[in-house]
């Protein structure tokens, strides 16, 4: 089977500030962001000529590649469902550059979401074939709908809000190491998890991620010329989307079973291609916009078994030091929510020895997108 691995890099990162409210405009944001990016990488602009995003990015390659200066495009495309489609951006890319489609690629998110509105406000859009089943019945909110995937999980192997907690902490304790996390100087502690008001029961306000404005981006290119740039390589060794039969975005109404998402699809291609294994992931990256997406993933991702995702939080497991260090930038919960982007310019700064709260000798990292809806993965190395 023909495979991407290790035929492109990641070579250049960049970002803006993140903040609960940032004056400039979401495509200025963006290209900020792309700009920081491709210096990083020691690339011109004008050699750009790909782009990927996401659909519900609200600027376009139209105008950023004339806002930056980039050269004819060659590839452009995006990726659906929000957070579930970070990871995807970059695989695109990668794709496009092994087959000779483009030869410099651009992935980015930028939000206001901080500043702006939340989506689900306009209630004449709220209502497509799989909303009926669900928002008159009071799962407005994507904090609604994982809150009842929470619940089951709990019922059906014993998982407690300790768990959840321990997810939480670990976030938190990693963005207090970063000075760009929103969360640096913000300690949390059990009492104030356990006495927090609730968002959707059983989630409360630190089971929910962060409403942020700011924008990421990052460079791909031949894993050749990734090795002339400025920084250390980090070799996009394996990638995968996931989509699996019968899926209803969140509550996974139609599968057999509602717990095993879209992260479980996603795993199989992902390893399935790669030369490595969960066993020897250093560091993971995985998406956070609710708590109890990480036992769930944990499970989806092969790194314990099925209903063991809760337990495996214990014991500090999810610290540095830890079984599995996780999202060392802090995550959605604590650095910045920017549809999961930060997860892989985190994973990039892991890789490369560069990260506030570094693996000692990282050299394989695990990104995630959403689970719960269609998602995207990607496995690097140094």
């Amino acid at each position: 089977m023909a495979t991407l691995k290790d035929a492109t890099a990641i070579a250049g990162i960049g970002q803006t500030p993140f903040a609960k409210q940032l004056p400039a405009s979401e495509k200025t944001l963006a290209c900020q962001a792309i700009v920081a990016a491709l210096d990083d990488a020691g690339i011109a602009p004008s050699e750009v000529d790909a782009f990927a995003s996401y659909t519900m990015e609200e600027t376009d390659e139209v105008e950023i590649a004339k806002a930056i200066g980039a050269g004819d495009v060659t590839h452009f495309s995006k990726v659906g469902y929000g957070g579930g489609g970070s990871c995807a951006t970059v695989a695109h890319l990668a794709a496009a550059i092994a087959t000779g489609q483009a030869n410099v690629g651009v992935a980015w998110r930028s939000r206001k979401r901080g500043s702006g509105p939340r989506p689900w406000k306009n209630t004449r859009v709220q209502l497509p074939t799989p909303g009926q089943w669900t928002r008159p019945f009071g799962l407005l909110r994507p904090a609604d709908e994982i809150g009842l995937l929470a619940r089951r999980y709990m019922h059906e192997y014993g998982a407690t809000r300790d768990h959840f907690f321990n997810v939480a902490l670990a976030c938190r304790n990693r963005a207090n190491q970063n000075p760009a996390a929103m969360m640096y100087e913000r300690p949390l502690t059990r009492e104030m998890y356990m006495t927090a008001r609730w968002i959707s029961e059983p989630l409360c306000l630190f089971d929910n991620c962060l409403e942020t404005d700011g924008a990421l981006a990052c460079v791909v290119v031949a894993a050749d010329r990734a090795r002339d740039c400025r920084h250390r390589p980090v070799y996009v060794h394996a990638a995968a989307q996931g989509l699996p039969a019968q899926h209803h975005g969140m509550v996974n109404y139609w599968n057999d079973d509602p717990l095993t998402g879209p992260a479980w699809t996603a795993a199989r291609h992902l390893w399935k291609g790669a030369d490595l294994g969960p066993q020897d992931v250093d560091v993971a990256q995985i998406y956070d916009a609710f708590t109890p997406l990480i036992p769930l993933s944990l499970e989806g991702y092969g790194f314990c078994g099925r209903g063991e995702g809760a337990a495996f939080t214990e014991g500090g497991a999810l610290e540095t030091g830890g079984r599995l260090p996780l999202n060392t930038g802090g995550g959605g919960l604590s650095e910045a929510y920017v549809h999961g982007f930060n997860l892989i310019t985190e994973g990039v700064r892991q890789l490369r020895g560069t990260s506030t709260a570094q693996v000692p000798g990282a050299a394989t990292c695990l990104v995630t997108a959403g689970e719960g809806v269609p998602t995207s993965a990607l496995l690097l190395r140094s």
